[in-house]
């Protein structure tokens, strides 16, 4: 009797799991003989004939890849959540982006104490990554069941890096956004910054890429007429994700926002 309420509890949990997985869809958004996989979640008892937010969120460089999984480690039980999912149904869409590439067009060196200097270039083309998810991006606005007026977007690390370039790439495109321990060129803010609104997160003591980033990138922001939001993790490394996760106000934010 023991022995068998055991396995019917491993059937269960492990049933439970497979079910979660499954919220996922896989799918893979193909361009030009160029392909970007892709992960996306809908809403409960989802009907087509009705209008939802979308969210797109971008992953960092150690989640890039092409099993279609990776890019689901941070931030999966957080947005597949049944808070999230009953109190704001929406579209949820997570990209990955191959091992060789970036969303953002990033140039990056160190300085003679062995820091990181991140350099960014809007100025040039797209990242073939970025012009694939640019196009997944404009593909779902096309679909009956998506509410253009409330495109959402986040990432972490280069995923927050990522999605300040969106921004300058498609400033009509998103309501609000959330980058991660991210980074951007100050000069772009000027192209959305009254037309997005904008949460930054970034942790103080971040070893990977310089809280001054996004720093930078807040008070750019201001100074183009935005009124952008900035939570600094006192003694958090790189990882601000696992707080960002815990933020209650975040979701709530980000769907009052439309264009």
């Amino acid at each position: 009797m023991k022995k068998l309420l055991i396995s019917l509890l491993f059937v269960f949990h492990f049933t439970g799991l497979f079910s979660q997985q499954e919220l996922f869809e896989r799918h893979i958004f193909i361009q030009d003989e160029n392909s970007l996989p892709y992960r996306i979640i809908y809403p409960e008892n989802f009907d087509a004939s009705l209008n939802y937010p979308v969210l797109f969120f971008l992953h960092g460089a150690g989640e890039r890849g092409n099993d279609n999984e990776s890019q689901l480690i941070h931030g999966k039980s957080f947005f597949s959540s049944d808070a999230v999912r009953k109190d704001f149904p929406a579209v949820m869409v997570f990209p990955q982006c191959p091992k060789d590439d970036y969303w953002a067009n990033i140039e990056s060196s160190y300085d003679p104490d062995g820091k990181r200097i991140f350099g960014f270039r809007p100025d040039l083309e797209p990242t073939q990554s970025m012009r694939l998810f640019m196009s997944l991006v404009d593909s779902i606005s096309s679909i009956a069941w998506a509410d253009k007026s409330r495109f959402y977007i986040g990432g972490l690390s280069m995923g927050g890096m990522g999605t300040f370039e969106i921004l300058h790439r498609k400033p009509d495109v998103f309501a609000a956004a959330f980058p991660i321990c991210g980074g951007g060129d100050p000069k772009t803010a000027i192209s959305y910054a009254q037309k997005v609104s904008v949460w930054i997160f970034h942790g103080e003591i971040d070893a990977v890429v310089p809280v001054s980033l996004s720093n930078g990138m807040y008070e750019a922001i201001k100074k183009a007429g935005g009124n952008p939001r900035l939570t600094i993790y006192p003694e958090v490394n790189h990882n601000a994700w696992d707080y960002v996760f815990l933020e209650e106000e975040l979701i709530p934010w980000l769907f009052s926002h439309k264009k």
